[in-house]
């Protein structure tokens, strides 16, 4: 029963367009008659069972260890707003709270993070819990807190832990949660007190899922077996720098880095606290051409750089890895694939206030409840003792906020994607591994692994000066490890080659520390110190205050040797691959007043290679997303337009999909011979590429792109990123022209579909442009199949593609195409992290909700994302959205996916997501006379 979240996401602005498709449902009296199959288990649920964990949010508690009286405000929508005289009284009462509404979720994640999943769930986490502990996450939040945090931080999660430990006082399982009494059933599972170590603890999980490039280094490792350096360098295009613009184009970093500074006036509050680095800046300048792209990459990923991977034996174990990654719960995404985010910000000379908005959508798996937890935390008045004044969204089990606004500024952030992971094969001999010609011990740990229902079972982790041996968690990677050919120049494999990870979360950091201080920062100057010491994971950090507005790049970031750009495997045994050291923080790029007036995060590059002395990773986003956003700000300005916070609204809400724009003239001009094709064709006619729930012409559109992309590209790649499920007779290896039917290998792909390529995101974008002016290509060719014909050229294969997107549809929707409509096909589900994907039928029921039927799509600033390798339904979702008003702090407007209660039959478990899906936003109250405005429960804790 994982907690594994495999839901869709997606956004429609209007009602009329979407249908919300939620089951009625009988809550108490289901419950109590069926819920868990009662009758097997001898026992049923009450309607005292389903309210005992609902918190009590009128009235007055008795809160042992305040200094004072603490007031927890909540709106109609349950979200709270905490009035303390003390930071210690205020972190303690955001304990207190986020247990009442939260604590299961809490539970799950830190006994995710610290690879105790089978404590609650039994033997079917043990593997998850295996890797788990080789990553050893909680051992590093551990070294964190007992070496990196400072004494201020430690105190506040000792108080935050204080909450969490006073409501669980007294209670049993079934009294803090309906999952609880679930789980009492074949579990004698008790939830004990939290600690400090478990809110940094999710700091590593939330870093797990935005780590950046691991998957495309093993990605671009798998796909030697079967194409050619050529090949792969076409399937990872360059970053097009021209057409979709880099986040920082008029910004600066430190001199000691190279002296770059362009225009504008970015430079008045400049290093800010970050200039004293020492002046390390100037080397490895020989790598930043790396950063533009992977087509330089690729064509050695067959070569010597890993030693070993274009060989059978490597390509096994590293599928074996990724089908270790693919069972791995992902903590707040998609395991590392796909995730992006929006976030922009617009300063004043373009705002209807005079004053700027910025704008935040992270984008990640749908969670039930979400992985946001709204809050506002209030010093009643803001002074030595006493120094919050700040709201926003945070992690249930974390205190602080992580994204939203304070008296004075605001931030939002999205994925960086720079690198900070490296996979490493290393040569195993006996007790040791080899590393520059001599043979060094391995660094082990035994762990024991306690089992719900079963005996504990112990294992040993073994660590290199890599990292931990990651291929020891997988028979399979230990097996094929032993058959691993190489080049004369690796060493013998003996007992065969393991698979190492290095990455940057595994080193005790200070990003706990940054959260405390970019809330009550008041400036530029105080952010920008604030940030650098958010260390993991590495993230754009956009900024606004009353006048200004910026953008800074925080972040450990590992420097390579010009000899590894760290976008394939490296060996292990080489230390011409070792990482020489970190990017100093005052030379990352920064932006600050931009003379545009405006800056757009969206997953892009941060900054062109030409302009930069340091590579930051061979693996952006391409940035279809951040032009849009870029597109539509600078329609709204042009002759002196300006921009509204609704403005800001609208535009998160945007459905055009850029791939249609490029390829629905040339499907246009394709005669298809049946007439029902043509029926669906002449749907593209007039189409203005929007993707809307109700759209026919979107849903047609979408299935003919992931037909193209199967027939071109996805019928080639190697069976370990194909989806599970998908058997075919494929071409021979190295080519991509069809083959006599004799020649031809029957292969099964590998990958949960959910995670399969080719998944149609921006970088299939970037594929298919450039091989549009190629109509000739042999990516262009596939085999007759059945009644459908073979194609040889461009053209051919859009036309096979529009006839099996047509019979996939018919299969789908309906021959009749009146009845068509994209939100039918993109639909999300909205599943409890555990006993909602694995749990009995009727806990499913109980806990689950869905369908929403939705607009948007992948790479489409409503970035409602679907992977076109496994299918149509939404895996991401923008997991909230925010605009903040700076002129009026009142004025600004969020939202969140689900609600803020994680109760099931609370009325906040799914109270906002209608409003979600529709494009709405709550008002957000900030002021004291806001706040008390909008309040409707209040409860008072008292020392």
């Amino acid at each position: 029963m994982p907690p594994n979240t495999t839901a869709s996401t997606g956004q429609q602005p209007g009602k009329s367009g979407r249908r919300k498709g939620r089951k009625a449902r009988l809550i108490v009296l289901v419950l109590v008659l069926a819920l868990i199959g009662g009758v097997a288990y001898g026992s049923y649920w009450s309607i005292s069972t389903v309210r005992a964990s609902f918190p009590q949010t009128k009235g007055t508690l008795t809160l042992k260890g305040l200094s004072g009286p603490v007031e927890v405000k909540r709106d109609n929508y349950g979200i709270p707003q905490i009035y303390a005289s003390s930071d210690a009284d205020l972190f303690m009462a955001q304990g207190y709270v986020q247990a009442q509404d939260r604590f299961y979720e809490m539970d799950v994640r830190r006994h995710m993070a610290s690879g105790r999943l089978s404590e609650m769930f039994g033997k079917s986490q043990v593997d998850n819990d295996e890797f788990l502990r080789t990553l050893g996450w909680d051992r590093v939040a551990k070294q964190e807190y007992d070496t990196k945090l400072s004494a201020t931080t430690k105190k506040y999660l000792q108080a935050y832990a204080e909450g969490v430990n006073s409501y669980l006082q007294g209670k049993d399982g079934e009294d803090i949660s309906l999952e609880y009494a679930a789980l009492g059933f074949t579990n004698d599972y008790k939830p004990q007190a939290w600690t400090p170590v478990d809110s940094i603890s999710w700091l590593k999980a939330m870093a797990w899922d935005l780590r950046g490039n691991m998957q495309d280094e093993i990605d671009r490792a798998l796909l030697t077996s079967r194409l050619g350096p050529k090949q792969i360098a076409d399937l990872y295009p360059q970053y097009p720098y021209s057409r979709n613009k880099a986040i920082v184009q008029e910004g600066q970093y430190s001199e000691l880095a190279g002296a770059f500074q362009q225009g504008g006036t970015s430079g008045s509050s400049g290093t800010n606290g970050t200039s004293g680095t020492n002046g390390t800046g100037g080397t490895s300048t020989g790598t930043a051409s790396g950063g533009s792209g992977t087509s330089g990459t690729a064509s050695g990923a067959g070569g010597t750089a890993s030693g070993a991977s274009g060989t059978a034996g490597l390509d096994s174990q590293l599928g074996g890895l990724t089908r270790v990654l693919d069972d791995l719960p992902p903590a707040v995404g998609v395991n590392g694939d796909g995730i992006g985010s929006n976030s922009w910000v617009v300063g004043g000379k373009h705002t209807i206030s005079g004053k700027p908005l910025l704008a935040n959508d992270p984008h990640l798996s749908p969670s039930l409840p979400s992985v946001w937890y709204q809050m506002g935390l209030h010093c009643r008045s803001v002074s030595s003792t006493c120094q919050y004044d700040v709201s926003g969204y945070t992690f249930a089990g974390m205190p602080g906020v992580i994204i939203g606004h304070n008296q004075d500024i605001a931030w939002g952030m999205t994925n960086s994607g720079v690198d900070v992971t490296d996979l490493y094969l290393e040569k195993i001999t006996g007790d040791g591994y080899l590393y520059d010609g001599k043979i060094k011990p391995f660094e082990t740990r035994e762990e024991t692994i306690k089992v719900a229902g079963g005996s504990p079972k112990k294992i040993v982790v073994r660590e290199t000066n890599n990292g931990p041996l990651l291929s020891d968690r997988d028979e399979e990677l230990v097996k094929v490890g032993r058959k691993a050919t190489v080049d004369t120049a690796a060493p013998d494999r003996g007992d065969g080659y393991g698979v190492a990870l290095r990455w940057t979360a595994l080193q005790p950091g200070t990003t706990m520390d940054a959260v405390f201080a970019m809330d009550k920062a008041k400036n530029w100057t105080d952010f920008r110190k604030a940030a650098s010491r958010f260390e993991v994971p590495s993230q754009n950090l956009i900024y606004a205050d009353n006048e200004h507005i910026g953008y800074t790049l925080p972040g450990k970031i590992p420097m390579r040797e010009e000899s590894d750009n760290g976008s394939i495997p490296a060996p292990g045994w080489d230390p011409e691959y070792r990482w020489t050291g970190y990017i100093p923080q005052a030379a990352l790029p920064y932006e600050y007043d931009p003379e545009r007036g405006y800056i757009v995060t969206a997953n892009q590059a941060v900054i062109d290679s030409d302009k930069y002395p340091y590579t930051l990773t061979a693996d952006w986003g391409y940035g279809a997303r951040s032009q849009r956003i870029t597109d539509l700000i600078q329609s709204k300005i042009k002759d002196g337009g300006k921009i509204s916070t609704d403005d800001m609204r609208q535009m998160q809400l945007d459905n055009s999909s850029e791939v249609a724009r490029l390829l629905v003239p040339t499907l246009l001009k394709i005669d298809p011979e049946n007439k029902d094709v043509r029926e669906a064709q002449k749907l593209l006619e007039g189409w203005d590429y929007t993707q809307d729930a109700d759209s026919a012409a979107a849903a047609y559109f979408n299935a003919v792109w992931r037909n193209v992309l199967k027939l071109a590209f996805g019928n080639k790649l190697p069976k370990e990123l194909r989806p599970k499920g998908q058997c075919l007779w494929v071409e021979p290896v190295n080519t991509t022209g069809p083959a006599d039917e004799a020649e031809k290998v029957r292969e099964c792909g590998q990958r949960d579909p959910d995670k399969a390529q080719p998944d149609g995101g921006d970088r299939w974008f970037e594929v298919v442009r450039k091989l549009m002016d190629q109509p000739d290509s042999e990516w262009w060719s596939t085999p007759k199949v059945g009644t459908r014909p073979a194609a040889h050229n461009r053209d051919q294969l859009f036309k096979r593609a529009m006839i099996d997107a047509r019979w996939e549809l018919t299969a789908k929707l309906g021959k009749d195409i009146d009845s068509w409509s994209w939100g039918r096909l993109h639909r999300l589900f909205l599943k409890n992290q555990t006993l909602g994907t694995a749990g009995p039928e009727f806990i499913q029921y109980a806990l689950n909700r869905g369908p929403w039927e939705l607009g948007g799509g992948e790479a489409t600033v409503n970035a409602t994302g679907w992977n076109a390798a496994g299918g149509y339904g939404v895996v991401w979702v923008p997991s909230m959205r925010m605009v903040v008003n700076l002129g009026d702090l009142d004025k600004s407007k969020w939202i969140n996916l689900t609600g803020a209660s994680g109760h099931a039959y609370s009325a906040h478990y799914v109270d906002q997501t209608d409003k979600w899906a529709d494009g709405e936003l709550l008002p957000w109250a900030f002021s004291d006379q806001a706040v008390e405005k909008s309040t409707s429960d209040k409860l008072v804790l008292k020392p």
